[in-house]
């Protein structure tokens, strides 16, 4: 495999917002449970430290991005990996040459040398891309496979810095990674829920900030849809409806505005539903209330079907 590399927006130029990625955010989680499994994703549940990725001015640049580098390899569980990080003018934020390893060699953009905050969420990228090749883990094309790595960066534990790097004033602007800032705090936030973590004390960027907060508000949507006992009234009432004509209308097809759908069997009706947390199809038969366990990622869920 080729180099992959974070992309490094220019700065000045306009920043996506929004939730664009989203399907293939949720696919990327999706596969990273049934990669990983339930215990070995809650093997990351303690994000990586501000401390350990912090660069200051008067550190040595390479030493220093060297330190960065072993401390994310630590924290990504790649014991045998060995990070060499260079500089160079170059278009991406950094590129990594994808190898049989351990060595793996690193390249980060010229401008770095002289914005060495950001230097970590560029490394946490590039580290994760190696995890992925270690795993065997990636998604067909270069943007979706891009949008995989972002969201692994983030839902274990080290992507936080990615967001970080996201800064947005009246003279310049700048983005890493594919995601848009409000993806990676949805993706933030879903592994907050799950890990009882809160990430927002870490953010530097005022920006980062408020996008954390828009993609939460996204993520608890998640956990508040029907099947789900916490749904809203007007969630549940919708429900309700559509369950009466799906037992009324057997061979109605699904509803491609709603998450959940009905399905006909010998067993009677059923409804299959996306888990919140890692969005595996959940299916139960339809018997009012049930508590059950996502088979993937063990997540405990209250339903009313």
């Amino acid at each position: 495999m080729g180099d992959s590399g974070v992309t490094n927006r220019p700065p000045g130029a306009p920043v996506a917002h929004g939730f664009p990625h989203l399907d293939t955010v949720r696919s990327a989680i999706t596969a990273l449970y049934r990669r990983l499994s339930a215990d070995g994703v809650r093997a990351y549940a303690t994000s990586l430290a501000p401390v350990d990725a912090a660069f200051g001015d008067e550190d040595d640049l390479h030493l220093g991005a060297q330190r960065v580098a072993r401390s994310l390899v630590q924290h990504l569980r790649l014991p045998d990996a060995r990070m060499i990080v260079g500089f160079r003018a170059m278009e991406h934020a950094a590129s990594v040459e994808l190898t049989a390893g351990p060595e793996y060699f690193i390249e980060l953009n010229d401008r770095f040398r002289t914005h060495r905050r950001d230097i970590g969420a560029a490394l946490a990228h590039e580290i994760t891309h190696v995890l992925l090749h270690r795993l065997g883990l990636e998604f067909p094309g270069t943007r979706a496979n891009e949008i995989l790595t972002d969201t692994t960066t983030a839902y274990l534990g080290t992507g936080w810095l990615l967001l970080d790097a996201f800064r947005e004033d009246a003279t310049s602007r700048q983005k890493l990674g594919y995601l848009t800032p409000e993806e990676f705090g949805y993706v933030l936030a879903k592994r907050a829920f799950a890990f009882d973590e809160d990430p927002s004390p870490w953010f530097t960027s005022p920006q980062a900030y408020t996008a954390y907060t828009k993609g939460r508000q996204r993520a608890l949507d998640d956990l508040r849809r029907p099947p789900l006992t916490a749904a809203g009234w007007t969630g549940r009432r919708r429900y309700a409806k559509d369950r009466r004509y799906a037992q009324d209308h057997p061979e109605a097809g699904p509803d491609p505005n709603v998450p959940y759908v009905f399905e006909t069997g010998p067993q009677g009706l059923r409804v299959s539903f996306p888990c919140p947390t890692c969005h595996q199809r959940i299916r139960l038969p339809v018997r009012g209330r049930v508590s059950a366990r996502c088979g993937l990622c063990r997540t405990r869920l209250e339903c009313d079907t």
